[in-house]
């Protein structure tokens, strides 16, 4: 039988100076008990202090959930992570050069950890070239702390791959729904899978330890095997947490619509708002194909989910990072989720698929663009956000469609008479000479001929040899005063066209997909 302690129990067998890896998606797979409890120790005791700690996804709500229980000066040393826009409590220290942090792809990061699994090499891989993640660049690093390489470039076959460095986990904390008596543990009740069996074998394979949050303890023989995720033979200690302590997402304790246990019928989901958002999510919507795989980005590119359940769309395959194929992916603070997918696989095998080019079309949010194509999601005037699983997404998908509003901190507009007129320009320009940070670059994507578009309210751009091409202008745009003049360059202008003015109208547009 496995050890069954409270989670102050398993905070005490952490080790000051350990590495760490967690487990979770935005909120959910969070181990919040333990992490709660970590806190709470460090803050007392000061023990654990000085951890190193790896993840793959964002784990945390933008406040104080999450891995922001670690975000106390002198608990963490150093931090590998995918994401850290949802855990600005690290994030804080990583910009105060109080940690080293390294910010290597969500993707990356999930493989990276069953290739530990295997004591393999390390994980080679081509996702990250000519971005912030390649040594030639940044190499990942993101503050001046921090100096140690950590991925590499070599050639193989006369082509270059970066090579990620292996690495010890000493403590996996994870998560799941229920164990029985001897630590079998299953996830019926989560919306996922995420990395947590990846997660609990680099730990063994390191001769480290594992520690599982879970809603409920059962008897022996009691769980089919079936569903059965993490076996007990890869588990040291069970920790029950409260129920306050395992919601599915932060949104839900539990939806059964996001883990398959029930379908709903689309009908029901609330039409979105005629805004500048439903405008550029109607515009992405018409690049779509029929029967196409399709990956969604949080922010923007969510509302094209809502936009196709409203025009009575179904003839595509919705996918998130998180492991979801099919259905409807929830938005917010249950992104990652999914309304009646069709399957739901763990995050290193959702990201395979990515990488061999599964996605036929992935909608991302623009953040800032610069004039030759490059797209920065990860780093803002002194903000660190993360790449996520952007990267892989954005380099292996057949086609890729820049979703967000032309300017941003303060723009109003009024979308009304089949056109759009802007009452307040926003402060912040998007379309600049140069961006912060590489997270998509645009010489990359040119070199493998992949089509790039950049979709706003305003305007539509497309990825030219000679750089950004103007393709479309919305209907009461004027090109010089709306466009140009809230640029820092100037794009290609050939034949412009005029935006369909259907998308502009508050009724559903009766789109059709392409065939």
């Amino acid at each position: 039988m496995k050890a069954i302690i409270t989670a102050t129990e398993a905070v005490k067998k952490i080790k000051s100076g350990s590495t760490i890896a967690t487990s979770g998606f935005v909120g959910s797979l969070i181990p919040e008990h333990i992490l709660k409890e970590m806190q709470k120790q460090y803050c007392e005791y000061k023990k654990p202090r000085n951890l190193t700690l790896i993840y793959a996804a964002g784990q945390g709500d933008g406040d104080t959930k999450g891995l922001n229980h670690l975000g106390e000066e002198g608990l963490l040393e150093c931090v590998i992570g995918g994401h850290f826009n949802l855990s600005p409590k690290i994030g804080k220290l990583i910009m105060e050069n109080k940690i080293k942090a390294y910010n290597f792809p969500q993707g990356t990061l999930s493989q990276w950890f069953r290739d530990m699994a295997g004591r393999r090499a390390g994980t080679f891989t081509k996702v990250g070239l000519r971005t912030f993640v390649d040594p030639r660049i940044e190499g990942g690093k993101i503050n001046s702390i921090t100096t140690e390489d950590r991925v590499d470039v070599i050639v193989m076959n006369n082509e270059e791959w970066l090579w990620y460095h292996p690495c010890r986990i000493d403590v996996a904390i994870i998560r799941g729904t229920y164990a029985d008596e001897n630590g079998n543990i299953t996830l019926n009740e989560e919306c996922g899978y995420g990395e947590v069996l990846a997660l609990a074998q680099a730990a063994k394979a390191s001769g480290g330890m594992v520690i599982v949050q879970v809603k409920n303890i059962v008897k022996s023989g009691t769980l089919d095997a079936k569903q059965v995720k993490v076996p007990g033979i890869f588990v040291d200690y069970v920790v029950q947490s409260p129920e306050e302590d395992h919601w599915m997402t932060w949104e839900f304790g539990i939806n059964p619509a996001l883990n398959g246990t029930i379908q709903i019928p689309l009908a029901s989901l609330p039409p979105a708002p005629l805004t500048n958002r439903k405008i550029i999510a109607r515009r992405s919507l018409m690049e779509l194909k029929e029967n196409a795989v399709v990956n969604l980005g949080i922010g923007v590119p969510e509302g094209i989910a809502l936009v196709a359940a409203e025009e009575g769309i179904t003839d595509m395959i919705l996918t998130t990072e998180a492991g979801t194929i099919g259905g409807v992916p929830s938005g917010g603070r249950s992104f990652g989720a999914a309304t009646n997918a069709q399957a739901i696989l763990e995050q290193p095998a959702q990201f395979d698929f990515y990488d061999g080019g599964g996605i036929d079309i992935a909608f991302l949010g623009l953040a800032e663009a610069d004039k030759k194509g490059n797209i920065n999601v990860s780093k803002f005037k002194g903000r660190v956000s993360g790449c996520g699983g952007f990267i892989n997404i954005t380099q292996n998908s057949k086609k890729v469609v820049y979703c967000g509003t032309f300017t941003a901190g303060g723009l109003k507009e009024i979308i009304e008479n089949n056109k759009i007129t802007i009452v307040q320009e926003g402060k912040n320009k998007k379309f600049l000479d140069q961006v912060e940070q590489i997270t998509f670059s645009g010489e990359y994507a040119l070199s493998i001929a992949q089509p790039v578009l950049y979709i706003t309210e305003r305007a539509v751009f497309k990825l030219t040899e000679m750089g950004l091409e103007l393709i479309e202008v919305a209907p009461g745009i004027d090109i010089d005063k709306d466009i140009l003049s809230n640029m820092d360059f100037k794009p290609i202008i050939n034949k412009v066209k005029v935006m369909d003015e259907r998308i502009f109208r508050d009724e559903p547009m009766g789109v059709k997909l392409n065939y």
